[in-house]
C-alpha cells in the first residue's frame, strides 16, 4: 500500500471482518425449513438488501432492523414469518469469536499503530464481541452512540470527527465493500483494505488494496 506518511490510525469493521459472524447462516438456523431451498439464495440475498435499506433510515436497535428486513423479505416472497425470528438471529451475534488469525494479526498491528473498530452492532453486545478479539482498541464507536448505521455517509463523518483525523490520517479495513468501503470511497478516505471473505463480490474500482488473509495486513502497512 503507498501510504504517504503513517496513519494515525488503522480503523475496522468488526462483525464478519474481524468476528466470524455470518448472518445468513443464522437466519438459516433460525427459520430452518421455512426457507425452501429452491428460494433460499434469493430469499437471503433479497433480506440482506433489505438490511441496507433499513439501515438508511432513523436509527434503530440492531434486532429491529433484523427484525424488518426479515418481515419485508418473507412478506415479499410469500414465506411464513415467526415472531421470534429476528431475535434468535440477533441473539446468536455475541457468542460468536474471531476469525482465525485475527488476535494475532491485530496485536502485531497494534505494536506500530492504534487500532479502532466502527461497527453496527449494538452497545448491549459489543464489549463482549470486542473481548473475544483479544487485542487493544484505543477506540470502539457503535451505531448506537452515533445514532447512525453503515453504509450511511454519516458514520464515517463521524468516525473521523472522533479520532480528530483527516480523511488520509487512517487505512480502513472491511470485509464489504457494500456497507464500508464504498461509503469510505465516495467520502473522500483514499486508503482502505478490503478483507475478501467471499461475503461479497469484489468491486476493484473502489480503489481499495485486496487481501484474503488478516496476516498480510500488518506486512502490507509495515508492521
Amino acid at each position: 500500500m503507498d501510504l504517504a506518511a503513517k496513519p494515525k490510525f488503522v480503523t475496522f469493521d468488526m462483525n464478519g471482518t474481524l468476528i466470524d459472524f455470518r448472518i445468513d447462516d443464522a437466519i438459516r438456523r433460525a427459520m430452518g425449513e421455512r426457507i425452501p431451498a429452491a428460494i433460499e439464495a434469493t430469499f437471503l440475498r433479497l433480506a440482506g438488501q433489505l438490511r441496507i435499506d433499513e439501515c438508511m433510515g432513523e436509527w434503530k436497535p440492531f434486532h429491529q432492523i433484523v427484525e424488518q428486513s426479515q418481515r419485508r423479505a418473507t412478506r415479499i416472497l410469500g414465506l411464513e414469518y415467526h415472531e421470534d425470528d429476528a431475535r434468535a438471529v440477533y441473539d446468536q451475534i455475541p457468542s460468536r469469536g474471531p476469525h482465525p488469525g485475527v488476535p494475532a494479526a491485530l496485536r502485531r498491528l497494534a505494536e506500530t499503530y492504534p487500532l479502532a473498530i466502527i461497527t453496527n452492532t449494538d452497545d448491549t453486545q459489543v464489549q463482549q464481541l470486542v473481548d473475544h478479539l483479544e487485542a487493544p482498541f484505543e477506540v470502539v464507536i457503535t451505531s448506537e452512540q452515533q445514532g447512525v448505521y453503515k453504509p450511511r455517509l454519516r458514520a464515517f463523518e463521524g468516525l473521523l470527527e472522533r479520532l480528530g483525523v483527516e480523511r488520509h490520517e487512517i487505512v480502513h479495513v472491511s470485509s464489504s465493500p457494500q456497507y464500508d468501503l464504498r461509503p469510505a470511497h465516495d467520502l473522500g478516505i483514499p486508503h482502505t483494505v478490503y478483507l475478501d471473505r467471499g461475503f461479497e463480490h469484489d468491486q476493484p474500482w473502489l480503489g481499495y488494496e485486496r487481501i484474503t488473509d488478516i496476516a498480510q495486513l500488518p506486512v502490507i502497512l509495515g508492521a
